[in-house]
């Protein structure tokens, strides 16, 4: 819907929507753009789709990106995130048009320490669970493609085509039916009348609202079509060290906010391992693509609160056009 606004010409590749509702059907996006509905893990599909649209920046946010269902289906989580990545830099491999890419992976791709300071984008790559091991794969498939096929030293002689990598923090928004995730989980709970059951309480997590990650994929991508090379690399996307809360802290908070909700109560059953503490450092976003979160926490939760899925696009279009007036005060 922003690239809409923005006077983009858009081409989707995706899968059916994987969620009843979804934000998607709601908000009409297939109507704003040519949606081809096709599966990144087959390459023929992916190609004739890039070679058709001739995009000149493609975003890459094809993915299983929850981590409870890694353990659940593994291979299809290595598939996607992983060969679909593949797929992908192959059809723009042989696509002259591209002059950039956005491949969006996670903050989970780092080797995870437990550190309370924020990961750099030069910190190792890791994963311990399947979902943060295949995004930390995409990473290295990228980086692979860009010293081989996508080189700075090349660019403008062989090739046109910048990649760079978006690592973003815990992402909320309205709009979100995903299962087994906490703002979600809150807001069926409220419409149930029960109190919503949260794991890992004690969790720390660098949440931020969706706009501001959409802000810093745009800025980057304008970067790459502009200047090439110099912005080919990963990035991190993420909030205020402020705005890294537990999980208990989120429900707390929205049981406050979400009218009709009866509170929280802790899982107390075995859980699969999920990280206990991460956090981003941005500094580098900062300095080199003068990219700043806008909204903090409290806003972002304010935001979801205000957005009515009974008029799903009218709600997005104001929270953008909002978001950008924020941004652009400062």
């Amino acid at each position: 819907m922003w690239l809409y606004q923005l006077g983009a010409e858009i081409t989707g590749f995706a899968l059916p929507p994987p969620t009843r509702p979804s934000l998607f059907e709601l908000a009409q996006v297939a109507k704003t753009q040519n949606w081809v509905q096709g599966d990144i893990r087959d390459l023929a599909s992916v190609k004739a789709v890039v070679d058709q649209a001739r995009p000149e920046i493609v975003f890459h946010l094809a993915a299983q990106p929850l981590v409870r269902t890694s353990y659940l289906d593994p291979i299809e989580t290595y598939g996607t995130n992983v060969m679909g990545t593949v797929n992908l830099l192959e059809a723009v491999r042989t696509n002259e048009h591209v002059r950039g890419v956005v491949n969006v992976t996670t903050d989970k791709c780092y080797e995870n320490r437990e550190w309370v300071w924020g990961y750099r984008e030069d910190e190792p790559l890791g994963g311990y669970d399947p979902y943060s091991s295949s995004k930390g794969c995409s990473e290295l498939v990228t980086a692979a493609y860009r010293r081989s096929f996508f080189s700075p030293s090349s660019y403008g002689k062989s090739h046109q085509t910048a990649v760079a990598t978006a690592r973003a923090g815990n992402v909320i928004g309205g709009g979100d039916f995903a299962a087994d995730r906490l703002i979600p989980d809150i807001l069926k709970a409220a419409q149930g009348g029960e109190k919503v059951r949260i794991r890992n309480p004690l969790s720390v997590r660098p949440w931020q609202h969706v706009l501001e990650p959409l802000s810093g994929y745009l800025c980057l991508a304008q970067r790459l079509y502009a200047d090439g090379p110099d912005f080919a690399e990963a990035w991190n996307f993420g909030p205020r060290d402020t705005d890294a809360k537990t999980v208990e802290w989120i429900a707390k908070l929205m049981t406050d906010l979400v009218p009709g909700a009866r509170g929280y109560e802790i899982e107390r059953t075995n859980q699969v391992h999920e990280a206990n503490y991460l956090k981003l450092d941005i500094s580098k976003a900062a300095s080199r693509l003068n990219w700043h979160p806008c909204w903090g926490l409290n806003t972002a939760l304010a935001r979801i609160v205000d957005w009515d899925a009974s008029s799903a696009r009218l709600s997005c279009e104001r929270q953008i056009a909002t978001y950008e007036l924020d941004r652009d005060r400062g």
